[in-house]
């Protein structure tokens, strides 16, 4: 009796400890696209033209425009893809956003300026979690439970179109 108490007691610690983790599992159809609407402040995760999730989120403290130059505030338009992701985020977890290609290197260049880099989706710090403001230097936040789905859902290599 007393091993089943214990066993029991083990097999209830490693179901809550489970239940707890950033890192979930998913197994429904291939996430093909990423499509982001800045104005809207709405991103899907779709698969060919079906919508799997929606997502609101915050943007760069200069929403309107294109990333054009590093530390301008601004989040990158245009079609990328996702290149790297990050399970030690400083924001929970995040995924890497492809930029600069090289069109946003030569607009930067023709500037006198660098691109910047490091634009991710990630999680939002508690400090930002119950703002509306855009907080970001470019980055998309999402909630950090929205982030772990979007983390299991969303491959490498996977196409991510922002739109203004």
């Amino acid at each position: 009796m007393r091993l089943f108490r214990v066993l029991s007691v083990f097999l209830l610690f490693f179901v809550l400890v489970g239940c707890g983790s950033k890192f979930k599992t998913y197994n429904g159809p291939e996430v093909t696209r990423i499509a982001v609407y800045k104005e809207a402040r709405t991103m899907y995760l779709m698969h060919n033209n079906e919508v799997l999730e929606k997502y609101d989120f915050a943007l760069g403290f200069e929403p309107v425009g294109r990333k054009q130059v590093e530390g301008d505030g601004k989040t990158p338009e245009g079609n990328y893809f996702i290149d790297r992701r990050n399970p030690n985020s400083r924001f929970h977890l995040s995924l890497g956003i492809s930029y600069p290609n090289a069109n946003d290197v030569e607009v930067a260049r023709a500037l006198g300026m660098p691109p910047g880099g490091d634009i991710f989706i990630h999680g939002t710090p508690k400090r930002f979690r119950n703002s509306d403001d855009d907080w970001t230097w470019g980055c998309i936040a999402v909630k950090d439970r929205e982030m772990e789905q979007i983390y299991a859902m969303v491959k490498n290599g996977t196409v991510i179109s922002i739109y203004p």
